[in-house]
This record gives structure tokens, C-alpha cells and sequence, in this order.
């Protein structure tokens, strides 16, 4: 996650004229593929090749230990990804919040250590049930409910990083602001699209179809494309790049 936040703040250049910013969608969705194939496949591999000849835990004291500390330095670093992702949801609910951001590093983070939280309360629980009913499987099956949490964890984080990677519009409060501007201009007869497409979590490219005013010149027609662009930058932070076509009323809009 810090190559590509590292990656994706180059700028941009010939070869990228629109910047690196999709960087860290392509290396947020590595961090998935990561924690599916080293986290949970190992995980799962370990348990299910021990379940034949379960091996007897000489010293948990060493196991609670581990874990113990494991769990407070993972707590810590849950509670700062918590409260970074709390900042940045605003009013949005949890799942709502995830499934409208457009910087991996939110959720990706607190997904991953709420995941490994959760897979050390399932590994302490396996120690703590072999070591008092002697049925030594217990740790070999809290391998697998692990390889189980990562894998589901991994999944998740694949799947919203996946439409951002492919590449996905800006939202709709955002969009709804841009057809603001361009409806309270007076030289506009009609807003027709207004496609967006997030070419990083900063970097919003907008390409809008709009009806002129037909009384009005070329000189009045590049005023007014001037006048979008500034308050659109001014209001609306992300969106980096505006393209405006000049067409003719479209009955069926699409945005």
C-alpha cells in the first residue's frame, strides 16, 4: 500500500498524461490477491495437514504470550486505521462508506486488521480448547477458520477495489454539483451527460455534453467554457480535467 501511494503521486507525463493515481487501485487489489493466496491459502494448508496428526502444544504459556502481544500492537493499529476511516466517512454509514470511497487506503487498512484481530481471538480460542480438553484438533481447525476469515476478508477487498481499478464514476453528490454549476450558467440551454471517471482518489476527469445558447458567439462560447472550469475546481476539489462538448439537446440523459 505505501509503493502505491508512493507510485500514485507521481505526476503525470507523456507516456501517463492523466498522472499515475490508479497506482493504488491496482496495488490495493495485490493487497487483496496477497492476503487471499500467502494469509488464508497457507493458513488453511497448515491446518488441514495437520488435522491427521495433530501435534501437542508443549508450552502454551510461550502461545498465550505470542498472542497477547500480537493482539495489543493489532489493537493499536486498528484503533488509528479506525479513526482515520471514521474522518473520512463523514455522515455516511459503515458499509455505505466503503462502498463510496474512493481511496483504498480507508478501508483497506482497517478490513485488514479488523481481519487479523479477529483471526488471533480465533487462534487463542484453538490453543485454549486444546490445551484444556486434550482434543489437539482444535488448533488445527483454528488454522482454518483463519484461512477462512482472511480468504472472506480478501474477497470483499477485491470487489471494491475491482470497479475502481475497471474505473468508476465520481459520486453522485459530485456529479449533482457539477450540473449544478453548469445549469446556473446562463449562456447553457441544457446540461445533456456528464461522465466522470476517478483516475485516482484526488483526481476526478470529467467529459460533459452541453447545449449552448445558438445567439451566442465563439468568443462567448469560450468565456462561458472558462467560467465552468474555474467554480468546478473551486466547488468540487477532485475534478482535476474537464472536457465540455458542444451538442445539441439529448431527450435521454444519462450522467
Amino acid at each position: 500500500m505505501l509503493y502505491g501511494i508512493k507510485r500514485a503521486s507521481k505526476p503525470a507525463d507523456a507516456d501517463f498524461p492523466f498522472g499515475y493515481g490508479k497506482e493504488i487501485y491496482f496495488w490495493s487489489f495485490i493487497v487483496a490477491i496477497l492476503i487471499f493466496a500467502l494469509g488464508g491459502g497457507l493458513s488453511i494448508y497448515e491446518g488441514v495437514s495437520s488435522l491427521p496428526h495433530p501435534e501437542a502444544i508443549n508450552n502454551p504459556l510461550v502461545n498465550y504470550v505470542v498472542l497477547g502481544f500480537a493482539l495489543v500492537f493489532e489493537g493499536f493499529a486498528w484503533l488509528f486505521a479506525f479513526r482515520e476511516f471514521n474522518k473520512a466517512r463523514g455522515k455516511w454509514g459503515y458499509i455505505e462508506a466503503v462502498q463510496r470511497a474512493k481511496d483504498p487506503t480507508i478501508f483497506v487498512v482497517l478490513f485488514e486488521d479488523s481481519a487479523a484481530m479477529l483471526g488471533l481471538v480465533v487462534a487463542f480460542a484453538g490453543v485454549a480448547l486444546s490445551q484444556y480438553t486434550g482434543i489437539l484438533i482444535f488448533d488445527s481447525i483454528a488454522s482454518i477458520v483463519i484461512g477462512l476469515i482472511l480468504i472472506g476478508t480478501s474477497i470483499w477487498l477485491a470487489y471494491e477495489t475491482k470497479g475502481l481499478l475497471i474505473g468508476e464514476s465520481a459520486n453522485r453528490a459530485t456529479i449533482q454539483d457539477i450540473r449544478d454549476i453548469l445549469n446556473s450558467n446562463g449562456n447553457i440551454e441544457h446540461v445533456n451527460e456528464v461522465l466522470t471517471l476517478h483516475m485516482g482518489p484526488d483526481f476526478i476527469l470529467a467529459n460533459i455534453s452541453v447545449d449552448f445558447d445558438d445567439s451566442k458567439n465563439a468568443e462567448e462560447i469560450e468565456t462561458t467554457v472558462a467560467e465552468i472550469d474555474r467554480p468546478s475546481s473551486s466547488r468540487t476539489p477532485p475534478v482535476k480535467r474537464i472536457f465540455i462538448e458542444a451538442e445539441k439537446r439529448i431527450n435521454q440523459v444519462t450522467g
